[in-house]
């Protein structure tokens, strides 16, 4: 226990080769070092993590070795590195510019430049988060690091490259590190487990690498807080619930709810989630990027874009094949809207299980409207069947809204009796090639009959502004609906346009759902059935005036006269 070593210092890099993910950085080091074509200067930039200091001691480790291998790397054998591997070697100095940022460190270093090394070529100094330094040290450092003495080469590191100053940055070889790949520090994981005689599941070890977020050294500080909470055996679900991460499993259910239209179930798993202390807007999150794993499933080519294990990408191809790909997209646009609204939301909860039930009709829209269609097909061409050599001669009669509601209760019980016969005729008539087309014109003729009913009784912008507060007196139980509509009301826009404006896209969305009840109202309210609906978003453009405390006080005392009786009890003075 007492030489214990955290994982990520013990398996710290100490060649080029088992540096993990920055493969394309270290050859290009490694040729220059084999070309002799080393710079003065460099600069490596990147994520916490990633290997930017080790790569710069490897670098310079190597450079000074008197017999560097076929390879490009350091021998581990002569003077040089087994005075860098034992700490003690004088060509390396390493300077932390977040705890010694003054002009006087710099000033230091730059004296010890000038002292040639005792071993080797070289002298390296590696100036940690360098975008510490203040500006005065970084000009003090300007002259030194443009033309600094042939023995010296300077390894400048950060993680933020926008703090340094331009004149820094054009002195310098610019190295930008990435973020390591999950499939690399799953991989490298998995040694390291191996190594140390601990059994991973694969799965556990790519929950591991994704919330290491492509650092290496947080994989590896995760990596040894789960080992020891499960004592050598580190299990997905181990990880989940140590690390509190949402397991994708419940993803998957709520998919398979949304496909089968099943409102309660979702909203059950929702509740489930919220009650193990998940975050509403992670899990919002976590869904978006569900939908966005099913996308890309649906496609070979894009398959590459999943960075899950091979066993979950699997579950992924199966239910993926089962979502429609317009479906899919819809789905990412509500949990993406979801998300943007989520934080201006008051009642979020009621956002995020709103967000779900549209979800779940998104698989069954279609289907009603399908099964509709035929039977009014069917029973459409059966009335033009005795209407047409009736309805030819009364159609210049001029009181048509008189003449069809009578007509049409009549022929609706000869129709019953009449219909059998043209049916079974418009069954077979394909068959003999007679054509169908003529029978449905006749029966679109009659459509346009009921738009000469329509109702169109003129209304004033009081009258709907009351009709719109008698629909509200309906909706009482639709708290949030019912709010929005008291607090904005509708205004008369040309002749027939209800127009609102509301503050934002949950009250814009909260009236268009409920748009086709309010207008079906409204026309019969307001015996007008060409009346619409127009909603838009108002942007405030107000200015806010700045009162005293004298003029507030004054206000208050007019809305209030138990204030004026307050100040006299209390004996309260104006400050």
């Amino acid at each position: 226990m007492e030489n214990y070593i955290v994982s990520a210092r013990k398996y710290r890099p100490s060649t080029f080769q088992s540096v993990v993910g920055q493969k394309a950085l270290t050859q290009t080091l490694k040729n220059a070092i084999d070309a002799g074509k080393l710079a003065h200067a460099y600069l490596f930039c990147g994520p916490r993590g990633v290997g930017k200091t080790s790569c710069a001691r490897i670098f310079a480790k190597t450079i000074n070795c008197l017999h560097p291998t076929a390879s490009g790397e350091a021998c581990n054998e002569c003077e040089s590195c087994r005075a860098f591997n034992e700490q003690r070697s004088y060509n390396i100095s390493e300077l932390d510019a977040a705890s010694n940022n003054s002009v006087d460190d710099i000033r230091q270093l730059v004296d010890q430049v000038r002292i040639p090394p005792q071993i080797g070529k070289y002298k390296v100094y590696i100036v940690d988060e360098v975008h510490m330094l203040s500006t005065a040290a970084f000009n003090a450092f300007l002259k030194t690091l443009e033309e600094p003495p042939h023995h010296a080469i300077f390894i400048l590191a950060t993680t933020e490259k926008h703090k340094i100053l331009p004149t820094i940055l054009s002195r310098c070889q610019v190295y930008d590190f990435q973020r390591i790949t999950i499939a690399d520090i799953a991989e490298h994981l998995q040694y390291v487990a191996s190594q140390e005689d601990i059994v991973a599941e694969p799965e556990a070890l790519s929950i591991i690498a994704q919330k290491a977020d492509g650092g290496m050294r947080d994989a590896l500080s995760i990596f040894d807080q789960i080992a020891s909470f499960t004592a050598g055996n580190i299990t997905y679900n181990a990880v989940i619930e140590n690390l509190n991460v949402l397991d994708y499993e419940y993803y998957f259910r709520l998919t398979d709810a949304f496909l089968g239209a099943n409102v309660p179930a979702a909203l059950l798993l929702y509740k489930e989630i919220c009650d193990k202390g998940f975050e509403s807007q992670h899990f919002i999150s976590g869904l978006s990027n569900h939908f966005r794993n099913l996308l890309v499933s649906k496609d070979v080519s894009t398959l590459t874009l999943l960075e899950v294990s091979e066993q979950t990408a699997r579950r992924y191809g199966d239910q993926a094949s089962r979502c429609d790909i317009r479906m899919l997209y819809k789905a990412m646009d509500l949990t993406n809207r979801c998300d943007l609204d989520y934080r201006v939301s008051n009642n979020k909860r009621f956002l995020v299980e709103l967000m779900l039930i549209q979800l779940c009709q998104l698989s069954m829209p279609s289907e009603p409207a399908q099964q509709s269609q035929p039977a009014l097909q069917a029973v459409q061409p059966a009335q033009p069947a005795t209407q047409p050599r009736q309805a030819q001669p009364a159609q210049p009669v001029a009181q048509p809204h008189q003449a069809q509601p009578t007509v049409q209760p009549k022929q609706a019980p000869s129709a019953q009796s009449y219909v059998p016969r043209p049916v079974t005729q418009q069954a077979s008539a394909p068959r003999h090639g007679v054509p169908m087309p003529s029978i449905r014109i006749n029966a679109q003729k009659e459509e346009p009959a009921p738009e000469k009913e329509k109702r169109n009784e003129p209304f004033t912008n009081e009258q709907l502004v009351e009709a719109w507060l008698n629909y509200a007196e309906t909706i009482t139980n639709e708290v949030a609906l019912y709010n929005t509509m008291l607090s904005h009301k509708p205004t008369l826009k040309g002749v027939n346009i209800c127009h609102v404006s509301v503050e934002s896209t949950i009250q814009q969305s909260l009236i268009l759902v409920s748009r086709d009840g309010l207008l079906n109202f409204l026309h019969n309210e307001l015996k007008n059935d060409t009346i619409d609906l127009e909603t838009d978003i108002k942007v405030s453009n107000e200015r806010h005036i700045s009162y005293d405390t004298t003029e507030i006080l004054s206000a208050m005392k007019e809305d209030n006269p138990n204030i004026v009786k307050a100040v006299e009890v209390l004996q309260l003075e104006l400050e």
